[in-house]
């Protein structure tokens, strides 16, 4: 072989290199550096990953706790759930500032019951908005910005926003126990 045809095998080798060094990088903007046909890899030998299903957050999850009230509903966090005295059967009248204190409990899927949970009882109701909202026994379930961590029940008997807010029962009946101390929690 002559000098120039090592030569130029050479460099060609060295950009087939850097070709696919660059193609397997990430840019700049955080994509992979190859072109959206995949005609490079479909070339090389090598095969394109196959383009990742939507991940799929898990259906909300209500569990049961133990404590102050006996036993009541809590989020996949542990986080307090409430039932509003102005709700009726499968509708929230919490939407706005109020749903801002008190965020609702949405689920665009069938709901999952935790430990100690009828599953009977635990379905969705549509929002005003067009959003579900996880339920129990036809209570729509709320959580409290001031519940700052999981088991808090600062929103016990709080009066806001034009009625009671409670806890609710494994057995889905609200919990009317007042607690003891400061409940200066209303808005």
């Amino acid at each position: 072989m002559n000098r120039h045809t090592r030569t130029a095998t050479a460099l060609v080798s060295v950009l087939l290199l850097a070709a696919a060094a660059a193609g397997c990088s990430e840019d700049a903007s955080g994509g992979s550096g190859t072109s959206g046909t995949g005609t490079e890899l479909r070339n090389s030998g090598r095969q394109a990953d196959a383009p990742a299903a939507p991940s799929k957050s898990p259906a909300a999850t209500v569990s049961a706790r133990k404590g102050t009230y006996g036993e009541w509903l809590v989020d996949d966090k542990g986080m307090t759930l409430y039932v509003f005295d102005k709700d009726t059967k499968n509708t929230s009248h919490c939407t706005g500032t109020c749903a801002k204190a008190w965020p609702p409990l949405l689920e665009s899927a069938a709901p999952t019951a935790g430990k100690g949970i009828k599953s009977s009882l635990l379905k969705t109701a549509p929002r005003s908005d067009g959003k579900k909202q996880v339920t129990y026994n036809g209570h729509p379930l709320y959580r409290f910005d001031e519940d700052q961590k999981p088991g808090d029940t600062e929103g016990q008997a709080v009066d806001a926003f034009g009625a009671k807010w409670y806890v609710i029962s494994t057995e889905g009946k609200k919990i009317t126990t007042e607690p003891t101390g400061n409940t200066d929690g209303g808005y």
